[in-house]
């Protein structure tokens, strides 16, 4: 099945519209209870309305940006607590444009998870910009003075920021919001194009079957894609 194909039957979650120049989707990954959805009220304050889809596991943060006079809506993906590694649905990449990976300077787990996060999110989208947030920073001021070198090994950007107070909040997903449009313009991604291949030959292959008259019931079926 298409990765997107029953996410299309929910208005919200179509993700056709991403392929509009002023839409972009940016997704968070990181443990449960890092932060992530206090990140997106910090940064939106009264603006945000999120739309919770238990279902899907997902919660939707919308934005609306303006980049060097021009505005674009932004979707924000969290993962609404229902963290797996591994077992994120691929809808959940699908399309987007950035990422922000968060961890709790409190809990030492949390950031030796990055690298799962890390290696699951390259697995479906091996070039879109991505970012290191270190949330909590509130809590010991210490900690800012430390070297996190998960970022600096993969080249990603780094940010100490605090939820709470809101240091580096806004500076954080203004620049990714940047990096995201920026990726759209020059995408170097081909996921995109294999998802909507697979797409392509599942109607195809459906059509197949509803036009299909008699034949021998027990023949052997192309094996599904992964």
């Amino acid at each position: 099945m298409a990765a997107d194909d029953d996410d299309n039957n929910i208005p919200e979650l179509d993700q056709k519209k991403y392929d509009a120049d002023e839409q972009v989707k940016i997704i968070c990954l990181g443990d449960s209870a890092v932060g992530k959805s206090k990140l997106m009220e910090r940064f939106l304050l009264d603006e945000y309305h999120p739309q919770q889809l238990s279902t899907y596991a997902l919660t939707l943060y919308k934005h609306t940006a303006t980049l060097a006079n021009r505005t674009v809506a932004v979707d924000f993906w969290d993962t609404a607590g229902q963290e797996r590694f591994h077992n994120m649905h691929p809808s959940y990449f699908h399309k987007a444009h950035a990422c922000i990976m968060v961890f709790d300077i409190q809990r030492k787990i949390t950031y030796k998870n990055l690298a799962n996060w890390y290696k699951e999110l390259r697995e479906y989208r091996p070039e879109i910009p991505c970012c290191v947030v270190a949330n909590k920073i509130d809590a010991d001021m210490k900690v800012t003075q430390r070297s996190f070198n998960f970022a600096k090994k993969k080249g990603l950007p780094f940010y100490f920021v605090s939820a709470a107070d809101g240091t580096n909040v806004v500076k954080m997903f203004r620049e990714m919001i940047k990096r995201a449009v920026e990726y759209k313009q020059n995408p170097s991604d081909f996921m995109d194009e294999v998802m909507q291949e697979l797409e392509k030959f599942e109607l195809e292959k459906n059509e197949v079957h509803s036009n299909a008259e008699g034949g021998d019931v027990n023949r052997e079926e192309s094996p599904e894609l992964p």
